[in-house]
């Protein structure tokens, strides 16, 4: 199975399902033993709950086999994030902070980024703060809730009242 899955320059997508299909089916055939059943069943779910991503790869040359490189990537912040706050989770501060927050660990050691930065005018740089900030806004409100239910409701009651005339 590693050899099929194997990127090689002359494989398509198409073939690499052929052979993929030919393996499976040979297993099945092969391999028919009360004993061997379930490293067969588990053979044959696994690879079928990944099939529809799996040959991605030999269309797209861009996109990597494996999410190796994605998956240590994130290790790499997550423990960053670890040492500069002492928290092991860092749910909260993708919360606060946004999801894509990661990627500026990543783009402060890229080359020319300052270069790049320069070349964004300073109107698209403004639509994108604001389109940042209102979606983040949803997420500030519920934590400010879930923290405060009482004062989170008395203020926006206050800024109701206030706004129609009544305070």
């Amino acid at each position: 199975m590693a050899n099929i899955l194997n990127p090689a320059l002359d494989q398509s997508s198409e073939s690499v399902q052929f052979q993929m299909k030919c393996l499976l089916n040979w297993v099945e055939q092969t391999y028919t033993g009360e004993t061997d059943q379930p490293m067969v069943k588990n053979l044959t779910s696994y690879t079928k709950g990944f099939w529809k991503g799996l040959f991605t790869c030999y269309d797209h040359p861009h996109v990597p086999r494996t999410n190796n490189d994605h998956e240590r990537f994130f290790r790499k912040t997550k423990t960053r994030h670890r040492r500069m706050t002492g928290l092991r989770s860092w749910n909260e501060y993708i919360n606060r902070s946004g999801e894509f927050v990661v990627f500026v660990d990543d783009a402060l050691c890229q080359k020319n980024l300052l270069k790049r930065l320069q070349g964004v005018s300073y109107q698209a740089f403004r639509e994108e703060r604001i389109r940042w900030t209102s979606r983040l806004e949803e997420t500030t409100r519920r934590r400010r809730f879930r923290r405060n239910p009482q004062k989170y409701l008395q203020e926006a009651e206050t800024k109701f009242c206030t706004l129609i005339g009544q305070l």
